[in-house]
């Protein structure tokens, strides 16, 4: 096989591939309008099995998960409805509707625990970043990296005193706006990808002392509480709630998110 036929051949694949996926990408959102459909229609079940359907084919969005979240919601299915809130928010961390519904699934939950006071610039930092999405940021981060090295280019090859001046105190700015934005994609890209948070899913979940069934019972939470977890031992979880208490409980008692 010579040089040519070996270029046809991963010319040919190639375009399959974009062909293929440009035909799952209209059967996902035909699915999506009939699930929106089935919602619409009031058929609630009906329009989880699709949208989980859809998500299994590999398939994410905030709005998928939001939408989710709004059919197990009518479902009364609370658990799963803050699960897929959650999961939609990591995408899209300052959308309102997102967060409102978020908030008032939660108030459906039994468990009313204080959350710790949190140091104001860590809360002012992580506010910050969820002006955006990690992607957006990362866009903000590369097109102001791109302006910098113009801005370098122009105090390089350009004679003017002023104009060097402002090109470089400019270019200086530009690479800090960078690495602050590169820095809030990370922390939003890390924090989507680690899932050390979850939901509680069984209806009612004793947290132990130690990672066994004779650990020392230390409190009680209920589904629909969000946990982060902390290690893991076998098919044990160590997890800590809002208020700081933590302790040992199964990995089939919560959902990641």
């Amino acid at each position: 096989m010579n040089w040519r036929n070996i270029i046809t051949l991963v010319c040919l694949l190639f375009f399959s591939l974009i062909s293929a996926i440009g035909m799952s990408n209209d059967v996902a959102k035909k699915e999506f309008a009939r699930a929106n459909q089935l919602y619409t229609a009031a058929q609630y079940d009906s329009a989880v099995r699709v949208y989980e359907g859809i998500l299994s084919q590999g398939y994410e969005s905030a709005e998928l998960y939001y939408n989710l979240g709004n059919a197990y919601y009518k479902a009364k299915n609370i658990p799963k409805a803050i699960l897929n809130y959650e999961r939609a928010r990591l995408l899209k961390p300052n959308d309102d509707e997102i967060n409102f519904n978020l908030q008032l699934a939660q108030t459906m939950v039994v468990d009313k625990i204080n959350v710790l006071p949190e140091f104001f610039l860590k809360r002012w930092w992580r506010s910050f970043s969820y002006l955006f999405s990690s992607d957006v940021w990362a866009i903000i981060s590369l097109s102001t990296f791109v302006l910098m090295l113009i801005g370098i280019a122009v105090y390089l090859f350009i004679s003017s005193y002023a104009l060097k001046k402002i090109s470089f105190y400019f270019s200086v700015f530009l690479l800090l706006v960078s690495v602050v934005s590169f820095s809030h994609s990370l922390s939003l890209k890390k924090e989507r990808t680690a899932h050390n948070t979850a939901i509680v899913m069984a209806p009612t979940v004793t947290v132990k002392s130690s990672p066994d069934e004779n650990g020392t019972e230390l409190f009680v939470i209920h589904e629909g509480t969000k946990v982060w977890i902390v290690d893991q031992v076998g098919e044990w979880l160590r997890i800590r709630i809002a208020d700081g208490n933590n302790g040992w409980l199964k990995q089939s008692d919560i959902e990641k998110i």
